[in-house]
């Protein structure tokens, strides 16, 4: 089997660095490439990485022979890249939430679309263990009609950004705005998945710490879904330095018959799911602890990261669509961009069915 050869664009990230082991993991990939902009950054990276480095992600993609592309570049700056990848031929994955606006996703589903290419994007969340057995609950309705839920993303403070030499990500023109913009995707993706319909009213409200960064600190939203389901968003970068670890995540559904809560550990190998349900599955208690161990495996998100990868890697092997593809991408960010729309205007936002965004 041909390797699958692969090329990172961008290391002004967090995620690049732990990408390697999960890309290592994947049977017959190699990655050859690398481009970033920050010479110190890129002359690290080669050092601790054989790969070959390029200052500019044009000389990469012009002299170094790709399958898959995988973008950490400003999300501004993502569309330019995905298009002039797609149009070479090269699949595409790109980070969330691919661009500073859902006009740049559209640009790069359009080009991807007319080249042929497979388009993905990181919502790996769909791959954890737990999350797939609370779609289990939810499709055999063990919780009932689902009528609330709740999503909270607390991911340590803004100045991480800068000790990775990613301050762009604070610059709301690179990247298109605050948590719910980098985070929040991660949740309403989730929930679409989880749920299977699509969000169809917003009401966001978001907080500033006066400073020298023009993105929110935190973001709150309520995302009415087709179902009726109503779904709090609380996505923020303030959590204390004295926290004992780096995030606090919590994904928490109410329906007619039950209630399910889980607090991701995130890194971690032992989690917990509490379901409480009057279904017949649950009795006599009515009440478990249901608790799901996953093997160790190095890099970002580790296990389901591992296996979001080689979801990709076969979807590109065969010429199928991806089970993530860029229309996800662009449903969450649709969402996103109606929840700062409802907070600069505090009313209600209405999200357009996905058929007339591609009318």
């Amino acid at each position: 089997m041909k390797p699958l050869r692969v090329g990172l664009l961008g290391l002004a990230h967090l995620h690049p660095r732990s990408y390697l082991p999960l890309l290592a993991a994947v049977e017959g990939v190699a990655v050859t490439a690398a481009a970033e902009a920050n010479p110190a950054l890129l002359a690290d990276f080669v050092r601790d990485f054989p790969v070959q480095g390029f200052a500019d992600w044009r000389e990469l993609i012009a002299r170094e022979p790709l399958d898959l592309a995988v973008i950490f570049l400003p999300h501004a700056q993502c569309p330019e890249a995905a298009v002039a990848c797609a149009r070479r031929g090269v699949h595409l994955l790109v980070e969330k939430p691919m661009a500073a606006t859902a006009a740049g996703v559209r640009a790069i589903i359009a080009a991807a679309r007319e080249a042929g290419v497979v388009l993905t994007t990181g919502f790996a969340w769909r791959y954890h263990p737990v999350s797939r057995l609370l779609r289990d609950l939810v499709a055999k309705g063990a919780l009932g009609k689902l009528i609330g839920a709740q999503g909270v993303c607390t991911a340590g403070r803004k100045d991480r950004y800068l000790a990775a030499q990613a301050g762009w990500m604070l610059r709301r023109a690179e990247s298109g705005g605050g948590p719910m913009h980098n985070l929040g995707v991660h949740w309403i993706d989730w929930y679409r998945w989880l749920l299977g319909e699509e969000v169809v009213e917003v009401m966001g409200r978001t907080v500033q710490v006066p400073g020298e960064h023009d993105i929110e600190d935190q973001a709150l939203a309520l995302l009415t879904f087709a179902g009726g389901a109503v779904v709090s968003l609380d996505i923020s970068y303030t959590l204390p330095p004295c926290y004992p670890i780096s995030r606090y995540l919590r994904l928490a559904l109410r329906g007619t018959a039950g209630v399910a809560c889980w607090e991701p550990s995130y890194e971690g190998l032992h989690e917990q799911l509490v379901v409480a349900s009057d279904h017949p599955d649950y009795a006599p208690a009515g009440y478990r602890e249901l608790t799901v161990d996953l093997p160790p495996a190095p890099g970002y998100f580790g296990q389901p990261g591992q296996e979001y990868l080689r979801d990709i890697v076969t979807a590109i092997r065969e010429g199928r669509r991806p089970p993530i593809t860029g229309e996800d991408g662009l449903r969450a960010l649709q969402v996103v961009e109606a929840i700062y729309e409802s907070a600069a205007t505090g009313r209600a936002v209405t999200v357009p069915a996905p058929d007339q965004e591609e009318a």
